[in-house]
Parts: structure tokens; C-alpha cells; sequence
């Protein structure tokens, strides 16, 4: 399985029925949480996360409504008995800030907490895990920010059955077939791999385009997403505005989703001064008709 839970949409300040953006991104039988709003761990709760499967842990950038949430759950983690280690990939000053909020409050996490740095310097591949694969990138933000991409890359290949019985293969060694290996048949033949197989289908990406102002800079980054995630502070009437803040509006989202060839866009990070979010949908899918509102609690397949 490969999908994305949202469990937070909003923007700086959470409204009643709103949260600061977090995201749950599941790969099989993992989780990887994308940056940590403030209740985060509540939301969790409320939509059933099984905290004991997060193995990961992603912040793009240290403005509060993407970590404030952090320090609350990792303490519930040590709480609840965790031991296993949990990595955490972030800008590097998160490691001291964190470490000063344990010190000053005298706190002894019972699990080994990893840090990695990102930095513009060292972007690219920060993760390769079984069929995962993750890599970042920078936005245009007013403080260093980051965006990920998320990709599951199948590695095996795929049997011809037909074919396996032409050349009587057994079973047992299929799994060898996928892994790419020929098969010596007793009387002498050597079977090529690609008689019998073909290559492991197209792997699947998430993109996820944290905090940042409209640019094409993004592109590569982005380009035939399967589903592309992308910040929408405010409608396009407040264009200017969101420039000014270094943030996007619906039009530019949607924009940048038909110039990189997605597949799909979702959006979020939406202001607090928008009770009404259809008006978001109005602006972006004339322009990406493929787009939807990232809504809290419901679950995107990839």
C-alpha cells in the first residue's frame, strides 16, 4: 500500500475544525509522518495512526504550525513504551531545539532519537528503504524549506507464466526469476531472464511541495507526479499578498501541477481566514481539473 493521510490542511493558526499541516505518508507496513503541526498526535489518535508503525519522521522547515507538534509526541512515544530508534530529517538547528526542550524539562526519551540534516547542500537521496526512496529538495520560503519526494520502486520482475511453462521452470524458482537470474535446465539449455520475464513495473511518486512561493523551479522536482501535494495559503485574488509571504494561491498550484505533468494535485496549507474551502476547487481545476482538497482524516492511494 501507498498513500498519504492528511491530518492537518491549515495554515499558522488552527481554527476549530482545522489543523497545522501533517501528513501521513504509508509504504506497506510503515509510516512516515511529513511534518508535525501542533496536535498532531491527536490526530493520530482521532483517525486510528498506530504510532508504533512510525518509523520516519520529515520537517521541511521551522516555521511553528510544522513542528510544535514534535517535542509533545515524541515524549507520548517514550511514554508509551517505544524503544525502537525514530529518525528525524530536518533543518539542523530542530536537533538543538529539541535537545534543549528534553534538558530543560528533564526528560529522558526511553528510544535512541536519530538526527539527519538537511541542508541545500546536501540535497538529493536521504533515504533508500526496501522498495522506498526518498529525496529532497529546496522551495522558495522565507526561511530555508524544503519539499520530499516519496517514491516506491518495484524491483522485481514479472513472470510470464506462459512462457515459464515452455521452458519448464518450477515454481520454487520463481523467486529467483523476479530477483533477475537465468535458469540452467538439466538438459544444458541456459534460459535468459527476459525470455520468461519483463521488466518490474513503473514505480509510483509522491511529491510533497511544502511552504513556498510560486516557482518553476520546482519543476523537476514535481514533473509526472502521481500525486503531487502542493501549499494553496490563499485564493488567487490575494496573489500579491501571497508573494509578499512567500507562499502560492489555487491558480499558481494548479499551475505548476499541468506544467509538471501530474497525474493528480492535492492542496492544503489553507489560511484561517477561509472558513469556506470550495472556493479553492473553483480556482484550481479549471486550470488542473485533476485536483482535490487535501481534507483531514481522508486517505489518498497513490
Amino acid at each position: 500500500m501507498f498513500a498519504v493521510t492528511i491530518l492537518g490542511n491549515n495554515s499558522a493558526i488552527p481554527t476549530l475544525d482545522r489543523h497545522p499541516t501533517a501528513q501521513i505518508v504509508t509504504c506497506n507496513d510503515q509510516l512516515l509522518l511529513v511534518d508535525c503541526g501542533e496536535g498532531t498526535q491527536l490526530q493520530m489518535a482521532r483517525y486510528k495512526i498506530k504510532r508504533s508503525r512510525l518509523r520516519y519522521i520529515f520537517i521541511s522547515h521551522l516555521h511553528g504550525d510544522h513542528y510544535f507538534g514534535l517535542i509533545g509526541l515524541l515524549n507520548s512515544l517514550s511514554l508509551l513504551g517505544r524503544t525502537e530508534t525514530l529518525t528525524v530529517f530536518a533543518p539542523p538547528e530542530l536537533e538543538t531545539i529539541l535537545l534543549l526542550q528534553l534538558e530543560c524539562s528533564g526528560t529522558t526519551l526511553q528510544f535512541q532519537l536519530q538526527f539527519v540534516p538537511l541542508t541545500a547542500e546536501n540535497q538529493g537521496v536521504i533515504l533508500e528503504d526496501k522498495d522506498l526512496c526518498v529525496s529532497f529538495f529546496p522551495t522558495r520560503h522565507r526561511i530555508p524549506c524544503y519539499g520530499f519526494i516519496f517514491e516506491v520502486q518495484k524491483r522485481k520482475r514479472k513472470i510470464i507464466p506462459e512462457q515459464t511453462r515452455a521452458y519448464e521452470i518450477p515454481a520454487a524458482y520463481f523467486s529467483k526469476l523476479q530477483e533477475g537470474a537465468d535458469y540452467q535446465r538439466k538438459d544444458g539449455l541456459l534460459v535468459k531472464n527476459d525470455w520468461v520475464t519483463l521488466p518490474p513495473l513503473p514505480g509510483k511518486r509522491y511529491v510533497y511541495c511544502a511552504d513556498t512561493m510560486y516557482t518553476e523551479e520546482l519543476l523537476p522536482h514535481a514533473e509526472k507526479a502521481d500525486l503531487l501535494y502542493h501549499e494553496t495559503t490563499y485564493l488567487h485574488n490575494l496573489a500579491e499578498r501571497a508573494a509578499e509571504r512567500y507562499h502560492s494561491t489555487s491558480v499558481q498550484a494548479a499551475t505548476l501541477a499541468l506544467n509538471a505533468d501530474a497525474k493528480r494535485l492535492i492542496i492544503g496549507h489553507f489560511s484561517s481566514k477561509y472558513s469556506d474551502l470550495e472556493p479553492f476547487l473553483e480556482e484550481s481545476r479549471p486550470v488542473f481539473e485533476n485536483t482535490d482538497l487535501a481534507e483531514e482524516g481522508v486517505t489518498y492511494l497513490i
